[in-house]
């Protein structure tokens, strides 16, 4: 029975049309109570995130060297562009919701139904794009060592440039097993093998005398970096990390204690694994919403073919989805900012 508000002259029913907090309705004001909830989930992630990098403001990696993929462009250095990319399409995803939404004001389905379906294409390849960008990022491209305190190490040239350890690793003649339960104590097992083993980085290392190392910490240009005789004289730059000289390289590289490739849980190729951790957390969970935005997207879509809010005379149901992907665009407008920009 619906709660009732009585007045000198009458009795209205609250949520049946008459009375309306702030002229909403039961299902809008129900979609911000949800929407200001989630806000506050994700301010707190993103809170999390900020503390956690202006710990380690130090050797927090750079998103101009982590995110440098474009598809079909292999071997291209384009730093951001895809994700800028990506973006774009989110946002122009949330002007066509708009449109549908003013199109449904006016009652004009052919119209609603083109501009959600541009909308769910916009969803697809963003979240097509994430999955894309997950999988470059666990993959990894150049590969790093870890020394035995903890510190990730890249291998760059003369010129300051990534180097492969591919390109100079030398294969040695050693038997390489992975230890599994059959092969090793019933409690120790291993990850897959890296593609080259540590004592192959070493001696390749010692081959190629123009292999420099890069570290994880961040060049400051302040005159204690300057008076830095570890780091190689025209090759550090301000906000960059730094690139150590050949004699120091050495050192690193015979403290290495294990070969990462891309980036997992445990470990990040491009640095500190709060990094990967809070990447792989934040952007998953910011692609579950979208990709169930676009799920209820194309049921609200398939409903207007049917004419089902034809009948009903009200497009309601699209300007509450339409909220929830307006808030979802908005959110990764901070995900962007601060994972990718600042």
């Amino acid at each position: 029975m619906g709660a009732t508000v009585t007045t000198a002259n009458t009795n209205e029913n609250t949520w049946g049309g008459g009375n309306e907090p702030m002229g909403a309705s039961y299902g809008k004001m129900m979609m911000w109570f949800f929407i200001v909830s989630d806000a506050l989930t994700f301010s707190g992630f993103l809170a999390a995130y900020g503390f956690s990098r202006f710990k380690f403001i130090d050797n927090w990696p750079i998103a101009d060297e982590v995110f440098t993929h474009f598809p079909f462009l292999h071997g291209v250095d384009a730093p951001m562009y895809y994700v800028a990319l990506m973006t774009f399409i989110l946002i122009f995803s949330s002007v066509t919701m708009v449109l549908a939404v003013d199109a449904g004001h006016q009652m004009k389905q052919k119209k609603v139904a083109f501009y959600m379906l541009l909308t769910i294409v916009g969803g697809l390849i963003f979240v097509g794009s994430q999955a894309w960008e997950w999988k470059n990022f666990i993959k990894g491209e150049f590969g790093a060592v870890e020394t035995k305190g903890g510190s990730v190490i890249q291998f760059v040239n003369k010129e300051g440039k990534r180097v492969k350890i591919e390109d100079f690793a030398v294969v040695l003649p050693e038997e390489r097993e992975e230890l599994t339960r059959s092969k090793g104590k019933w409690f120790m097992s291993e990850a897959t093998l890296p593609s080259y083993s540590v004592a192959e980085i070493q001696a390749g290392f010692k081959a190629h005398p123009e292999i420099l190392v890069k570290t994880e910490k961040i060049y400051r240009d302040t005159k204690e970096d300057q008076a830095n005789k570890d780091l190689q004289p025209g090759l550090n730059h301000n906000k960059k990390r730094e690139i150590l000289t050949r004699e120091a390289s050495q050192k690193l590289v015979d403290n290495s204690h294990i070969v990462i490739e891309g980036a997992n849980l445990k470990h990040n190729e491009y640095g500190n694994k709060l990094f990967a951790d809070f990447f792989f957390f934040i952007t998953g969970f910011h692609g579950f919403h979208v990709f169930s935005g676009v799920i209820i997207n194309i049921i609200i879509f398939f409903n207007i073919l049917l004419g089902t809010y034809e009948k009903r005379r009200s497009y309601e149901m699209v300007e509450k989805v339409g909220l929830y992907w307006h808030f979802v665009d908005l959110v990764w407008v901070f995900v962007f900012t601060f994972f990718y920009l600042v």
